[in-house]
């Protein structure tokens, strides 16, 4: 504990631009699944400025509200070919606050399985009353061959409480849980808490920090970030549709917005194109185009996004834990429109789509 301390002392006398000197160079690697060996498909992407998407999983149930594992498995397949890179399970669109721990761990477990080291799949592990029995959580987590357990800004500390707070509750949890690869998420719940630059410093210069999932949705707040992380282990994915583009840009290392569990295809295309010069007027014009859509599909989300994929072929039950029950017909007609929007989008783009 002493040396955390030291060292989050030390950083605060640093400079950003110095940070990488710290922490290395180091990319996110697997973890447990493949005993550290890193898997082919991620590995090929070290050290290179590839862009990966990485959708915030959406869980199907069955009609009496239990897991269907079967169709997690056909819309693992279904991401995997419209080109994730990595998977986020057991998120808020995997409407993890409705299950019981057991269910996280299962649904983590299967996934890791499923996927068999394709791609990198990190899942959320900070749940728990005490820093100990977050610890103990995420323990499990790992153990079910995560490659990254994903600590909840919010679950730190109370939303009075200060950034001092919450990094000494982060450096006791770092205490117990040793060289756990782990992330970070500014998950809307229970409340939404933006990590601070000093806050994002001080995780960055933790070599087990390997991810983070921003919804800052403020571009300049965005940079600062990326100034922070570019060149260290940690990689940065934006959840914000409308400043997708400028993230990637800017160094992002990919996307992960709720609008991937309706058109993955789109964002894959963004993070391949969006350095290149040949393809800036597509580039800038798809990101208007999604920022557009947002806001339309996200209500009742992630609802709408079960009745988008059904209507593109997946065979899932049109069913929620989370508040989201039923999409009205109003909704159903906006939700019909943003899928003609798509195939316009993707024969403009020359983008096969996938079949569900």
């Amino acid at each position: 504990m002493e040396q955390e301390l030291t060292r989050r002392k030390f950083l605060e006398k640093m400079a950003p631009a110095t940070l990488s000197l710290l922490v290395g160079s180091e990319l996110m690697k697997p973890g447990y699944a493949l005993a550290n060996k890193p898997d082919p498909a991620f590995s090929g992407s070290v050290g290179t400025s590839e862009k990966k998407f990485v959708p915030v999983m959406i869980t199907p149930f069955t009609a009496s509200l239990k897991i269907d594992y079967d169709k997690v498995s056909r819309i693992i397949d279904f991401y995997l070919a419209a080109g994730a890179k990595g998977f986020f399970a057991n998120c808020l669109s995997s409407e993890m606050y409705f299950m019981n721990d057991q269910e996280r761990i299962d649904l983590t477990r299967h996934v890791v399985k499923y996927v068999n080291g394709k791609v990198p799949v990190v899942s959320t592990g900070s749940f728990g009353d005490s820093i100990a029995s977050k610890a103990l959580f995420a323990k499990k987590i790992h153990d079910t061959g995560a490659d990254g357990v994903i600590l909840i800004s919010s679950h730190f500390a109370e939303k009075n409480q200060s950034d001092a707070v919450l990094m000494e509750n982060l450096e006791k949890f770092f205490a117990l849980t040793g060289d756990i690869r782990l992330g970070t998420y500014e998950c809307p719940s229970p409340y939404k808490r933006i990590i601070s630059p000093e806050v994002f410093k001080f995780l960055v210069s933790n070599k087990n920090m390997i991810y983070h999932k921003d919804t800052t949705e403020d571009l300049k707040a965005i940079e600062g970030k990326l100034v922070i992380s570019n060149g260290t282990q940690m990689e940065f994915y934006n959840a914000h549709a409308a400043t997708a583009l400028k993230s990637l840009q800017k160094g992002g290392k990919g996307m992960s917005p709720i609008s991937g569990n309706f058109y993955p295809e789109i964002h894959t295309w963004l993070c391949k194109n969006a350095n290149n010069p040949a393809k800036s007027e597509d580039a800038n014009w798809i990101q208007a185009e999604i920022a557009r859509m947002e806001p339309l599909i996200s209500i009742p989300y992630p609802l709408s996004s079960k009745y988008f994929l059904k209507k593109r072929g997946l065979p899932i039950e049109l069913v929620c834990r989370a508040k989201s029950k039923v999409v009205s017909p109003e909704q159903q007609q906006t939700l019909d429109y943003a899928h003609s929007v798509f195939l316009g989008w993707c024969d403009r783009l020359h983008i096969k789509t996938v079949k569900g």
